[in-house]
């Protein structure tokens, strides 16, 4: 089902509320979903886990059917905002707003605190090279940090100005971006250090960022970073023509209220593994599908379940597409419906996400 090369319509028992008929994931956080991260390739099924501000870590397999199976749940000493898979899928990590990363062994199923921060942890990645590997967090107490997950004490630290509210890490390289806007790039080969500091081609708040390879080896060569105000910036690391770095508006209402636009939050971004398109997901409760290349929208959803979508994925293998809805905040307590429940929806992902023939 997934893994065929068309995208065929899927009938399942979790109702029709998604507008976009997508698969629901049984048995969701009970509270606002923070991050989707599905399993290294490596690791002989499908895996998903997805961190809540419940304060607990959820795993699930999936199977080519589409079928979902609660596989495991720890919970943890504060909201998760980030998590992320060990390269060899055996270990899961978690960053939570107590302070604290965790070390998740899925095969002991025990957990062990592995890095401590004096503030919130925002982010957390693994890091595997070929002389060492570790894990990397970036914390509200405007520190990054890299640990041996063997020691009490980082391998190295990074102070910023600001405090780190997004970053992303792949192959040699992690890219940082803080509270003022600031864009931070690491070269991690050999050990951490940093690269260089990039100005942002947006205006307001950076709410997250994704890194995007070159389309002959696989490299890292530059990433999309998504704002407050409904937009996202292309940052090549050396553009050939400054031209290349570009930004474009997303996650907007289409009819004006009241002679005003609703501008919305993008609170994720994540590429295509195979495709090097990308996907977004906002306030707006809606998802969009892109071509950075053409530039070129290629699909945009209904809108989900009347509440923001969160955070999204893309599998290894880039058959599937998972997102989460829930509440953002964004409107306040007075926005907050407790009756209203939070959902993992999965929808396949080869079809739509392919660039369009010229």
């Amino acid at each position: 089902m997934f893994g065929s090369t068309s995208a065929p319509t899927f009938s399942f028992s979790g109702g029709n509320h998604n507008s976009m008929k997508d698969i629901e994931v049984t048995a969701p956080p009970e509270d606002t979903v923070s991050c989707l991260e599905f399993g290294p390739e490596n690791l002989p099924n499908t895996y998903l886990i997805a961190g809540s501000w419940a304060s607990d870590l959820r795993m699930w397999e999936i199977q080519q059917n589409g079928q979902t199976i609660p596989k495991a749940q720890q919970m943890f000493g504060g909201p998760i905002l980030d998590a992320c898979w060990s390269q060899d899928g055996s270990k899961v990590f978690a960053a939570s707003c107590d302070k604290t990363a965790k070390m998740w062994d899925l095969q002991s199923n025990q957990v062990v605190q592995i890095a401590q921060h004096d503030a919130a942890i925002k982010s957390i990645h693994w890091v595997q090279r070929q002389n060492y590997q570790c894990v990397m967090t970036g914390s509200w107490d405007k520190t990054l940090k890299f640990w041996d997950t063997r020691s009490p004490t980082p391998l190295k630290t990074f102070t910023l100005p600001e405090r780190i509210f997004c970053a992303d890490v792949l192959g040699p390289m992690a890219v940082v971006s803080t509270a003022n806007r600031g864009i931070y790039i690491y070269n991690l080969d050999n050990e951490p250090q940093e690269f260089k500091q990039v100005e942002s081609l947006l205006k307001f708040q950076h709410r997250c960022i994704a890194i995007f390879t070159d389309k002959a080896g696989g490299q890292p060569a530059g990433f999309a970073i998504g704002s407050i105000e409904g937009r996202v910036a292309i940052h090549y690391i050396n553009p050939a023509n400054p031209r290349d770095n570009f930004t474009f508006k997303c996650h907007r209402s289409q009819q004006p209220t009241n002679g005003y636009q609703d501008i919305f939050a993008v609170n994720d971004i994540g590429f295509h593994p195979q495709y090097g398109t990308l996907a977004t997901c906002g306030g707006d409760g809606r998802f969009s599908f892109w071509d950075k290349d053409a530039r070129t929208k290629l699909k945009t959803s209904e809108v989900i379940d009347d509440q923001a979508i969160t955070c999204c994925d893309f599998d290894p293998k880039g058959n599937i597409f998972a997102y989460a809805t829930g509440y953002d905040w964004s409107k306040g307590h007075e926005g907050y419906n407790s009756q209203k429940k939070n959902f993992i929806y999965l929808r396949p992902a080869v079809e739509e996400l392919k660039p369009r023939k010229k």
